[in-house]
């Protein structure tokens, strides 16, 4: 069944909270402990039946932001999410308190039972009103990102389009379109600055009335992170600084020399070789053909997965007008499905998106034999180790897609995985430090923003550009708006998905068997379990981060005659 196929009909919710409730009385009720599995099962089937509406909403919403209808629909999840919340939280407190609780332990496993306990602390009603603000105010960024239509050479762009501008060989092309870019920003400075101070000003009246001293703690509960807190985060980005830092300097030394110029400004990093970037050989049709011949060579259980994506039309990739920016991947439980969304721009991003979103797609795809919601895939830093390490288990298929280009992309591509670990902790500390601080006025945060660029990002160089000077290159970052204190996940994924790459050269058969069991384990374990589980060494000792770097530099270095 293709996905243009999929019936939608808003679910009424008064019925799903009278049927959840009850449900959720039983378990309190139960006589025995397969009375309560009983009522866990149907309460994931109900579940299910209202989430596939709400995803397939979302995705059409963001496939055109402009559509009536699923604007309206889109609006009427902001408004009753929170409430869909409170009843998923009382579900967690039937888990947490019930007098079956080992006997559930032992049928469902300690990660639910885990995530119970955790989740408990972060709803009451008293919130709801805030929570729905908080959804409605990302969606408004989401809109004034998607309202962006910017004139250059004669032509309206999109965000997700001027990047293809911003990669020119002409260097006074990609200044003058990075100029064009932030001028949208700028211009929009006063709204972007609005939405956030709200989102900071919300979230940490919520994180008050819950009893957290910040929004923080109630951020990483959130986030279901059972293993680690702020301060592991925070040796993590020490050893971010002590040992990638460094490295990424040398990197952006040896990218001005490649370029041949005299100083490397901020218009130029994201081209990394003076006769351009590697170059796609196939559109966007002929890309998919490729990737069902290149999964296939992997696996046949990766060859039969994406085959499925291409032919039901579970991707939605190419850029247009009105379409939400950026990408993702989701879920639709009840038909075991996950959906790819993205801008193909024409560069190498298009590929990237091909393998990190397949990642995330292969492992639901993988784990969808579960019926336990969250066990269809883990918790957010999990999920990112195998997009991450998915983009580089597909190296020996990228002569395919490359050509003549395909050490030049894996040159190219292993360096921005690199150059990326400083800047997601940049990310990360900035909001520590806002909501450790949450008055803080707009300048004094933007001003945050640009010290910890220069501790982060010491090669940086905006070349008078007033407006990135003064400490808003933020703006644009998503996930500071709508996901706060998820863009650490990509780093941590990032020193794993090296130590896959490094396994992968090695003994290729032998890390493709450890990453489909990864994909296989799904949400059933925490971060900690499942990056042991897959034999890799722990993301927060330096140790790991120190070998990442050494890795990561042989293999740059043995490609540096390109």
């Amino acid at each position: 069944m293709k996905f243009s196929e999929y019936k939608y009909e808003r679910p009424s919710f008064e019925k799903v909270q009278l049927e959840f409730q009850r449900l959720v009385q039983s378990i309190g009720d139960s006589k025995s402990a397969d009375d309560a599995l009983a009522a866990v099962r149907d309460i994931n089937d109900l579940r299910a039946e209202f989430e596939t509406q709400q995803q397939i909403a979302y995705i059409r919403n963001t496939m055109d932001t402009e559509d009536e209808l699923y604007k309206a629909e889109q609006e009427f999840y902001d408004d009753i999410t929170p409430m869909y919340e409170g009843l998923i939280n009382s579900y967690y407190f039937a888990l947490a308190g019930s007098k079956f609780a080992n006997e559930l332990k032992a049928h469902l496993g300690e990660q639910l039972l885990n995530l119970a306990n955790l989740k408990t602390r972060i709803f009451s009603d008293c919130v709801i009103e805030d929570m729905k603000m908080e959804n409605k105010l990302c969606t408004q960024y989401t809109k004034l990102l998607s309202s962006a239509k910017i004139e250059f050479e004669g032509q309206i762009n999109t965000l997700s389009q001027m990047r293809y501008h911003q990669m020119s060989l002409d260097r006074d092309v990609r200044k003058k379109a990075n100029s064009a870019r932030y001028s949208f920003f700028e211009k929009n400075k006063e709204e972007f600055d609005s939405i956030y101070t709200q989102l900071v000003e919300v979230r940490s009246g919520i994180a008050e009335r819950l009893g957290y001293q910040s929004f923080t703690g109630l951020a990483y509960d959130r986030m279901g992170r059972t293993d680690y807190g702020p301060l592991d985060v925070a040796k993590l980005r020490e050893s971010v600084k002590k040992h990638i830092v460094p490295l990424c300097t040398r990197l952006r030394q040896l990218q001005k020399k490649r370029l041949n110029l005299k100083e490397l400004k901020y218009y130029d990093e994201s081209v990394q070789f003076k006769d351009g970037n590697a170059k796609l050989i196939a559109g966007e049709k002929e890309m998919l053909r490729l990737g069902i011949s290149m999964y296939e060579g992997i696996s046949k259980e990766a060859g039969s997965f994406f085959r499925n994506m291409v032919q039901n039309g579970l991707m939605d990739l190419l850029s247009k007008q009105g379409k939400s920016p950026g990408g993702y991947c989701t879920y639709i439980p009840k038909y075991n499905t996950p959906f790819i969304f993205s801008n193909f721009n024409g560069t190498i991003d298009d590929i990237d998106v091909l393998t990190h979103e397949a990642g995330h797609a292969f492992q639901m795809h993988m784990s969808k034999d579960f019926n336990i919601a969250e066990y269809s895939f883990p918790t957010l830093d999990a999920c990112e180790i195998h997009s991450m390490s998915m983009e580089f288990l597909t190296w020996p298929w990228m002569d395919m897609f490359f050509g003549e280009d395909a050490d030049k992309y894996r040159l190219g591509h292993i360096s921005e995985a690199v150059l990326f670990l400083p800047y997601g902790a940049l990310v990360d500390e900035f909001q520590h430090v806002v909501y450790e601080n949450p008055g803080m006025s707009e300048s004094e945060r933007n001003d945050v923003w640009r010290r910890l660029e220069r501790e982060y990002l010491p090669h940086r160089d905006y070349d008078g550009n007033e407006f990135l000077e003064s400490g808003t290159y933020w703006y644009q970052q998503g996930h500071i708006f709508k996901n706060p204190f998820y863009y650490i996940d990509y780093v941590l994924a990032g020193i794993c998905a090296i130590q896959f790459l490094k396994r992968f050269r090695g003994d290729r058969e032998s890390a493709w068997i450890d990453y489909e069991k990864l994909c296989r384990i799904g949400g059933s374990m925490s971060f900690m379990d499942i990056v042991k589980s897959a034999g890799l060494d722990s993301p927060f000792e330096e140790e790991a981060v120190k070998m990442a770097a050494q890795t990561a530099q042989e293999i740059i270095y043995s490609y540096c005659e390109i």
